[in-house]
């Protein structure tokens, strides 16, 4: 298996971690690419029309691509660990929605600001996403911290890389001070060894 892959991006994080928690990492050939939201550069166009990144290439099939679609697979290969059963997988599930709702929010914030013009950008546009990833981060601190307490999943680590794109892409905007229940279960899971393994850099 082939991943086409960049650092930076909390959507192939949220891979790499899976792939550190499920033993898979020395099965995949992990392949840097370069490109943005107005240029793929070298995405892997051919293999997945989007143009976006985490992208998996498989010997025995069409590529995958989609991080979530990825992590089903991976939990497939691995044997049943990163999604409980019924009835406790639509908690999981509804967590990596919301992690992934705030990645792609706070994604875009950073793509307004390196991908516009100074005079195309939008303050407002900016502060909606911001307000996805408030009320986002607010409901996890509300209704979810039990179950982020409970043994890691699929859920646990799409909110992890969601935090630690917060952390690495906004510091600016403090998470923290408001919400201390999360940021307490984030700096405990964020000493994962899978989480260390793939703390980006910055760029």
């Amino acid at each position: 298996m082939r991943l086409f892959y960049s650092p930076p991006s909390p959507f192939v994080r949220t891979v790499m971690v899976a792939l550190h928690e499920t033993k898979l990492l020395d099965q995949v050939e992990i392949v840097s690419v370069i490109g943005t939201a107005v240029d793929p550069g070298t995405y892997p166009v051919s293999h997945n029309p989007i143009g976006k990144i985490p992208t998996l290439e498989r010997a025995d099939g069409p590529a995958l691509y989609d991080s979530r679609v990825i992590l089903r697979y991976l939990n497939e290969l691995s044997g049943g660990q990163l999604y409980p059963a019924i009835p406790a997988l639509w908690d999981t599930l509804t967590l990596e929605a919301t992690g992934h709702g705030i990645m792609e929010a706070a994604v875009l914030i950073v793509y307004e600001a390196r991908c516009r013009e100074p005079s195309e950008r939008s303050e407002a546009w900016v502060e909606a996403q911001w307000a996805k990833v408030t009320r986002a981060l607010d409901a996890l601190e509300a209704r979810w911290i039990a179950n982020l307490s409970a043994p890691p999943n699929a859920g646990h680590i799409a909110v992890g890389c969601a935090l630690g794109y917060l952390d690495f892409r906004h510091t600016k905007r403090e998470w923290r001070s408001a919400r201390p229940a999360l940021a307490a279960w984030y700096d405990h899971y964020s000493d994962r060894q899978s989480m260390q393994d793939t703390a980006p850099l910055a760029t």
